[in-house]
């Protein structure tokens, strides 16, 4: 194998003090490779003690980069030419920007990867990684207001035998450094001013309102009762298949959980505006607001990757066993319809995320009524053919047997006047049994198709 730097490969000959850089410029970037043993122009010198070298490098990232970088290294010892080389595989971090502790996060603490060589980070580029990242994350900063309960939060644990106290509310990081409340005690506070609003309205548009309600206090106390709410909306359709009978809800309560959860979990809640539930007769849409993360799109989203915005908030949940793992929700809300004639569908623009579910009782009550009214359309053609008198089907054996008939046939058939054979024709037309053809002295009837 032949070796040459490039973007994400690194050489050195030698553990030097400048490995961290490179370091820190492959877990800022895109991550890369470090293989030291090797000179820069490709050759292969090896190292005497591979394992020594990895605790060496091992014991440097340790103690010089912060935050810590570990859980992003894996360490490797490859055998070339009879000599041994120790690889060093950096991945992209999730703290960026990293940088070198005792030179803080500065341009001249914090490299970046440019082309074959690792250097300083403009001072825009370090804004823009702890933007990127949890430099602005609202449920790590502190809360406005300090002055929060937590009554419904922990009535929730309690239910789910969970432990909360001071020490959960350090670990869940509802508590800081300080012992100040931040953001995320205040989404779970009895306090949220954060709220859900639900409408419900009449037909298939937003044109007559049927209900409204606004939800507010704790996100698990909204996550409660929204829920109910949608609950009694949820209605069952029951049919039965010889002697077993089939109760469908409108909506899978997989599907409305999941989406439910998703619109408290990833909602962007640097955003003042309400979470929006829209229930409709033939769907319910959730729309939380917050676009994607950065770096990830619609496709991502439903290939079952997920950029968790409130990662601390997500945990609360995974601890109360709501949510299982990142980017699931999705792909059970997709499962829930397999098998119906119309999929969830899941719109994402620039400040907004929408997931449709679709009533799946609404197709089979549109194919019911269909069925109704073609029964009713064939009695009422029956009803209609009965109530014909003789004259009347006179005419129509007339019209069938000619292929047509004329007001003059009909007067010599039934030796009646112009203006009575011209009301039987007419009423024959309004049935739908005759179809009237030219004008004036032309006009002829024949049969309807």
């Amino acid at each position: 194998m032949q070796y040459r730097e490039t973007e994400n490969v690194e050489l050195k000959e030698v553990v030097v003090d400048d490995i961290k850089k490179e370091i820190i410029a492959f877990a800022n970037c895109h991550g890369g490779k470090l293989y030291v043993g090797i000179r820069d122009d490709g050759t292969i010198i090896g190292v005497a003690n591979p394992d020594n070298v990895a605790l060496q490098i091992s014991n440097m990232v340790r103690d010089a980069i912060k935050p810590d970088i570990t859980m992003f290294l894996h360490y490797e010892t490859i055998v070339q030419d009879e000599k041994s080389i120790v690889l060093v595989e950096v991945q992209r971090g999730i703290d960026r920007p990293y940088y070198i502790a005792k030179k803080g996060m500065r341009p001249e603490g914090v490299y970046v990867r440019q082309g074959y060589s690792s250097v300083p980070a403009t001072a825009t580029a370090i804004r823009q990684m702890i933007k990127e990242t949890d430099g602005d994350r609202f449920e790590i900063m502190r809360s406005l207001n300090q002055k929060l309960t937590f009554q419904a939060v922990k009535q929730e644990f309690q239910l789910r035998g969970v432990d909360f106290g001071m020490q959960q509310m350090r670990t869940l990081k509802l508590i800081d450094g300080d012992g100040l409340y931040s953001n995320l005690a205040l989404l779970l506070s009895d306090q949220c001013s954060h709220t859900i609003k639900v409408a419900c309205f009449q037909g298939t548009d937003q044109t007559v309102f049927k209900d409204r309600r606004e939800f507010s206090g704790s996100l698990l106390q909204q996550m409660n009762d929204v829920y109910d709410y949608i609950d009694i909306h949820n209605r069952t359709r029951a049919t039965i298949k010889k002697l077993l009978r089939i109760d469908t809800r409108d909506y899978p309560e997989v599907a409305v959980r999941e989406s439910l959860l998703n619109l408290l979990v990833h909602r962007d809640y640097s955003f003042s505006a309400s979470g929006l539930i829209r229930i409709y007769d033939d769907r319910i849409e959730f729309i939380s607001i917050g676009g994607l993360m950065p770096g990830i799109d619609l496709e991502d989203v439903l290939a079952g990757i997920s950029v968790c915005r409130n990662q601390d908030l997500a945990n609360v949940f995974y601890r109360l066993h709501l949510i299982e793992a990142y980017g699931t929700g999705i792909n059970k809300i997709m499962r829930a319809y397999a098998g119906q004639s119309e999929e969830p569908q899941v719109l994402v623009t620039k400040n907004t995320f929408k997931i449709i579910l679709p009533n799946v009782n609404r197709q089979a009550e549109k194919n019911a009524v269909a069925v109704f009214e073609q029964i009713a359309e064939n009695k009422t053609a029956v009803q209609q053919a009965n109530k014909l008198g003789a004259e009347e089907k006179a005419i129509l054996t007339y019209a069938q047997t000619h292929d047509s008939i004329k007001s003059k046939n009909v007067m010599e058939l039934l030796g009646v006047s112009a203006s009575t054979a011209l009301r039987l024709l007419k009423k024959l037309v309004m049935s739908n049994e005759l179809v009237q053809h030219g004008k004036a002295r032309n006009t002829y009837y024949s049969l309807a198709q």
